[in-house]
């Protein structure tokens, strides 16, 4: 049985850095997310950003892996921001109560522009 696809890679820019996920978000990418909540973290952004645009599936154990992504951000204090959902995946975040907890934006340039000025 062939394994599910799914990458993220991690783009870091001033205060900010952007993990964009491709694929499906499943138990497959347990591993793949975990590493990539590190390496986002390890530049110490300000904020995180997770681009869905190349996502085309994830299931309730996607949804759990991305909660415990969140609950990592939360703890560490720095805000975990959405963008790049389909309108199927803003419903899921909607039901799921994950939008109460991280801004959603329809691209990457709204999200950018929505981040707050420095902290320090």
């Amino acid at each position: 049985m062939a394994t599910a696809s799914f990458e993220a890679h991690i783009r870091h820019r001033t205060r900010v850095a952007i993990i964009d996920l491709q694929g499906e978000i499943n138990n497959f990418a347990a591993d793949a997310l975990d590493s990539a909540y590190t390496e986002a973290v390890s530049g110490h952004p300000e904020t995180i950003l997770l681009n869905f645009s190349q996502v085309n599936y994830m299931n309730s154990v996607g949804i759990a892996l991305i909660v415990g992504m969140l609950k990592r951000a939360l703890k560490a204090r720095c805000p975990l921001m959405v963008y790049g959902l389909s309108e199927h995946f803003v419903e899921i975040f909607r039901i799921t109560r994950l939008a109460d907890f991280m801004l959603i934006f329809s691209d990457e340039a709204q999200a950018l522009n929505s981040i707050p000025p420095s902290r320090s």
